[in-house]
């Protein structure tokens, strides 16, 4: 009787061990899985609200598609098979502008097409010679602003291009030490920042394009005074400082006599650098910073209650709005989390209808992801640090 039990003990455990890899096995989620390009990505809205596009893979390569609000059909208007289309932009609601480069040469050049995919032409193709876009004009559509490194190779020179007629015209000379540009409300480049001594920012700036620009401030390592925006009058500039103070914060700054003015926004405990705005309203709508996750503030009661509606359907899932047509009720929202890329949704403000385009990463189940969870510890010198711990799931601290 012992050696039958001791038998069929063995015997368990032997069955015990097999099965165990195997079900482990089962529940091991492919490596690839995890570096898949997304089935759809970078969704945008035209100007008007009538079709959204987006990227998604085309002979293995993200390629751009077009497709009518309500239908779906899509057009794909590029047919790249050597690399990804790197970036694109509606340009007016007929226009896209997409930038690719010739058998991975890295100079990319902007492309021009329909949203029927036809009547593709290059604007910006000059041998070796890079583009790259520093601001698309929205409220332009015609126009966009675009750095060219045509001149010297190392810098890249800001230039005024028309779309329609592939002409460029130079509005700024890079000296050699700007690494940024900014435009104000009506499109007008007339901020610089630099870098100076090799590790110091400097802001130059100008009244109008036909100025030569000054520098304005110069910092330091330790502190940061960083343009965010025009205000809507186009006389200082929003930014996000830390001078005089431990932690960022946003404050008007009177750029042509370098001074900050009035304080927008602070947190005692975190740097607040983002600062959003509606352009068909011209108010200030939310600020933003990271603690153990994006947080908002709101400045703003439209924005406030959007974000409330959006909330109700999409419950604690992270919330970002990165479409939005010129009149500003039909946007493009994503949501993301600690265990999911999230899903594309297109909502209809008017009609209050929020409808999902698309899954990003279908093949991967949330539910079998870890949690990540906020932490907080005290070190050796009393200081209180903030971490993240993610555990295998059913496993306790």
């Amino acid at each position: 009787m012992k050696e039958k039990t001791i038998f069929l003990l063995s015997f368990m455990l032997f069955i015990a061990l097999f099965i165990t890899p195997i079900s482990i096995a089962q529940d091991v989620i492919p490596l690839e899985d995890f570096f898949k390009n997304p089935e759809k990505s970078s969704y945008q809205i035209s100007p008007d609200g009538k079709y959204f596009s987006y990227r998604a893979p085309y002979k293995t390569r993200m390629n751009v598609f077009v497709q009518k609000v309500g239908s779906k059909k899509a057009v794909r208007i590029t047919s790249v098979t050597d690399r990804d289309i790197a970036g694109y932009y509606w340009a007016n609601p007929k226009t896209i502008l997409y930038l690719k480069d010739s058998g991975g040469d890295e100079n990319y050049s902007i492309y021009a097409a329909d949203r029927s995919g036809k009547n593709e032409k290059c604007l910006t193709c000059i041998e070796g010679v890079r583009t790259q876009i520093i601001d698309d004009l929205e409220d332009m559509p015609d126009e966009m602003i675009i750095g060219l490194n045509k001149r010297d190779k190392r810098v890249f020179d800001a230039y005024r291009l028309n779309i329609k007629t592939g002409k460029m015209d130079m509005i700024a000379e890079n000296p050699g030490n700007i690494q940024g540009w900014m435009t104000d409300h009506e499109g007008k480049l007339r901020v610089a920042i630099a870098v100076v001594d090799g590790i110091n920012s400097q802001i130059l700036y100008r009244e109008n394009e036909s100025s030569k620009f000054k520098a304005v401030y110069t910092g330091n390592f330790k502190e940061a005074l960083n343009p965010l925006f025009f205000t809507f009058d186009n006389k200082k500039l929003y930014v996000s400082s830390n001078l005089n103070r431990d932690k960022s914060a946003i404050y008007t700054y009177d750029v042509a006599n370098n001074k900050l003015e009035d304080l927008i926004f602070e947190n005692d405990r975190y740097d607040v650098a983002g600062l959003a705005y509606s352009k068909k309203r011209k108010v200030l709508t939310s600020v933003s910073w990271t603690s153990w996750k994006r947080q908002k503030h709101f400045l703003d009661e439209t924005t406030k209650n959007l974000y409330k509606r959006l909330e109700k359907d999409l419950g604690e899932y992270e919330i970002a709005i990165t479409g939005l047509n010129k009149n500003e009720d039909k946007m493009i929202i994503r949501t993301y989390s600690d265990r999911s890329l999230g899903a594309y949704y297109l909502f209809n403000v008017k009609t209050d209808k929020l409808e999902k385009i698309v899954d990003v990463s279908p093949w991967i189940d949330e539910n079998k992801m870890a949690v990540q969870k906020p932490i907080k510890y005290i070190a050796r010198d009393g200081l209180e640090i903030e971490g993240y711990l993610t555990l295998p799931k059913g496993v306790d601290p």
